[in-house]
């Protein structure tokens, strides 16, 4: 079952290459974790927006720079572009504590967060293009599991470790063992014995300058414009379209208030984030073993009747955990409830992506993906900056309730529609 695993790993290429992309996961949530800690420090009890601002750095450049990185990563050596990448991810990272003590420098640390970023945009499609070229084709599947699968542990083991590392160490610390996890990254993908014609020249960036232009037109507006039409056309990817809206604006209305609820009811401060570390590595776990337990029975029942509950079932428990944790603020509490949370999130990813391959014209499948999570992050934004300035004008348990109460009206209403309209 595993010596498959093995074999592939026994290569020295598809190894570094490898270590190389959970070297630089874990990087990437001791980033995350480090950030919440640095918006305690400059901004105190009043942090919410603050850590709206910081989070929306990091998922800006996923909609703005999507359409555009491929088109250079095409031209560009993928091993080059992969090590260069995570090196000025490093040489960046680096600057955060040497300029953090300050609070006017807030925004310059988000600029180089959102810069940081948008690296990170280029790296991940160079990384997918360059796996063919250091795999066997008999072996891609077993290569593409083995990365998805350690990455997933990667980021789930970042997110743990990283809340002891930053509560224990603290921030400078942090932020230069963040840094070494880029360089050490950068490193095994430096060794990789793979080379290809493409060169990375600065002369490339104003070559195709006009091809991109003519990708984002393509890609951003037309595709977009077609892809969002075709959704509103069916009935099943206007269901889709509805519940991908729901779901991510109401994930980025809890998201930087679920943090400071957390750290304000269990944690002893505004920088401390071990408690919330922990609390994410459950509601994760949740969503994992709930997605494998769905996936058991999913073909038995409908997929819509299952997405409805599970949102209802999910809005109900959120106001579930507030109150129980607001009158018994213990992080075994917290970390329990989290993940049959995380179980009653689960369906609804699933469902949803299940629906559209059932009843998506393969050709079409790109655009309404896109399409979805081009929504999708857009109402995250939105949701995540009217929360947390709400947020910090009353306090977190309020919105999160209120959130929690109108997630409840909106499931009851869809369950009702959608139920009227399989009948008829």
């Amino acid at each position: 079952m595993i010596i498959p695993y093995f074999k592939i790993l026994a290569k020295r290429n598809f190894t570094l290459l490898w270590s190389g992309q959970i070297t630089s996961q874990f990087g990437d949530k001791l980033t995350q974790l480090a950030l919440v800690s640095l918006v305690g420090f400059f901004f105190k009890d009043s942090s919410s927006l603050g850590l709206a601002v910081i989070f929306s750095m990091t998922i800006i450049p996923v909609i703005l720079f999507s359409p555009v990185t491929g088109v250079y990563v095409d031209r560009w050596d993928k091993r080059k572009t992969m090590y260069l990448c995570d090196f000025f991810r490093g040489v960046l990272i680096i600057l955060i504590p040497i300029l953090f003590l300050k609070a006017v420098y807030f925004p310059l640390i988000c600029l180089i967060v959102f810069i940081s970023a948008t690296l990170g945009r280029f790296f991940i499609p160079a990384k997918m293009a360059f796996i063919p070229q250091i795999t066997e084709k008999k072996d891609i599947f077993i290569a593409n599991t083995l990365v998805s699968v350690t990455a997933t542990t990667a980021a789930i083991f970042g997110i743990g470790l990283g809340g002891i590392i930053v509560d224990s160490l603290g921030l400078k610390a942090t932020f230069y063992i963040d840094a070494i996890t880029f360089f050490a990254s950068a490193i095994f993908i430096f060794f990789i014995a793979k080379t290809e014609k493409k060169h990375f020249s600065p002369n490339d960036i104003v070559g195709i300058s006009r091809e991109v232009v003519e990708n984002i037109k393509k890609s951003f507006v037309k595709e977009l414009t077609e892809g969002i039409k075709y959704i509103l056309a069916t009935k099943e990817t206007k269901y889709a379209f509805r519940t991908f809206l729901f779901l991510f604006s109401y994930l980025g209305g809890i998201s930087t208030v679920y943090i400071r609820f957390i750290q304000n009811t269990i944690g002893t401060s505004s920088q401390e984030v071990k408690e919330v570390a922990f609390i994410g590595i459950f509601l994760g776990a949740g969503i994992f073993i709930g997605s494998l337990i769905y996936g058991r029975f999913a073909h038995k029942i409908s997929i819509k009747k299952v997405i409805d509950l599970s949102s209802l079932t999910a809005s109900f428990f959120l106001l579930f955990f507030v109150l129980w944790i607001k009158h018994n603020p213990y992080i075994l509490h917290a970390m329990a409830l989290s993940f049959f949370w995380g179980i009653s999130l689960s369906p609804i990813f699933i469902g949803v992506n299940s629906l559209i391959h059932n009843t998506t014209k393969e050709a079409l499948l790109g655009r309404i993906f896109s399409s979805l999570e081009f929504i999708a992050h857009l109402g995250f934004l939105i949701t995540m900056f009217i929360a947390s300035f709400l947020s910090d004008l009353l306090n977190p348990f309020t919105i999160i309730t209120s959130i929690g109460i109108i997630g409840s009206i909106f499931s009851v209403i869809f369950l009702i529609k959608d139920a009227k309209s399989q009948r008829i």
